[in-house]
């Protein structure tokens, strides 16, 4: 069994203060005894418009915010997932926006780019997001062996596309980590929806740090950090405002459910299971 602590932040404009207020948190999660901490989607910079993303990216492996996440995980002695920093793409005008998974010796362990991009306008709203414009998308699911069980990595918008977890179950996802700035009118109507339903459908644990409140932009956005068990029971929340929670990650009662009721052994279209079972 093993703890895990996601983080709730209002990031603004500027990293250097955004690197500070994380730093406080994740030593809080340190001390409440998480063996790795989790960070929301864009914890070291939002800014006051979507194009200055394009000058606070760093190469891959070299940065302010790198290093911070490097020298934080060694010196608390433990892991960290970078929520989602802003990585330099191959060309100017496009940026990755990648999870980092830092162990507790400071050494990078596994990098995920955002595979979906939130490209929409929201219904009801004159509120518009094309985060495709100066983002370029990332190409492959990816999972990471930590502390606490096998890990699949995501973020905020991928966690509307089911089979992107199917896939990461499928490779031995244990715990799932969703990342977010989720809006305000999305997180009211869906947020605990699909968090609780990836949950249940993969048998599996979900942590979503997530941003909440005003930033600096004007934006605004939903909160409620959250970990569901792998039974979609909320175990931990944190509805506005910055903050730590954490949660115990049980794999053998997760193993012994997945036996008991094997739904994940049940199916029969997709991932090399495409034959019907007559009725």
């Amino acid at each position: 069994m093993g703890k895990v602590a996601a983080i709730q932040m209002t990031s603004g404009h500027i990293v250097a203060d955004n690197l500070a207020a994380a730093g406080e948190l994740l030593l809080e999660a340190k001390d409440a005894g998480a063996d790795i901490a989790c960070l929301p989607e864009n914890f070291c910079f939002i800014g006051l418009k979507d194009a200055d993303k394009l000058a606070v990216a760093e190469a891959d492996g070299s940065g302010v915010v790198q290093q911070f996440l490097s020298d934080t995980a060694r010196r608390l002695k433990m892991w960290i997932l970078g929520g989602t920093i802003v990585l330099r793409g191959d060309t100017p005008s496009r940026v990755a926006n990648s999870s980092l998974l830092i162990d507790a010796a400071g050494k990078r362990v596994a990098r995920y780019d955002k595979i979906h991009l939130f490209d929409v306008t929201i219904p009801g709203r004159d509120e518009q997001y094309r985060e495709s414009s100066h983002v370029m998308p990332g190409r492959e699911p990816v999972l990471a062996d930590t502390p606490v069980g096998r890990l699949g990595m995501s973020v905020c918008y991928d966690m509307r596309f089911p089979e992107l977890y199917r896939d990461l179950v499928a490779r031995g996802a244990e715990w799932l980590a969703m990342p977010a700035a989720f809006t305000v009118p999305t997180g009211r109507a869906h947020w605990e929806t699909l968090l609780r339903a990836r949950a249940i459908e993969n048998l599996c644990y979900v942590v979503a740090p997530a941003q909440s409140g005003t930033h600096t932009s004007g934006r605004e956005t939903y909160g409620d950090t959250l970990i569901a068990d792998y039974w979609g029971q909320v175990l931990s929340r944190l509805a506005k405002g910055a903050g730590v929670i954490t949660a115990d990650i049980d794999l053998a009662r997760q193993t012994e459910t997945r036996a008991r009721f094997p739904a994940l052994d049940n199916r029969r279209l997709g991932l090399g299971h495409d034959a019907v079972v007559p009725v």
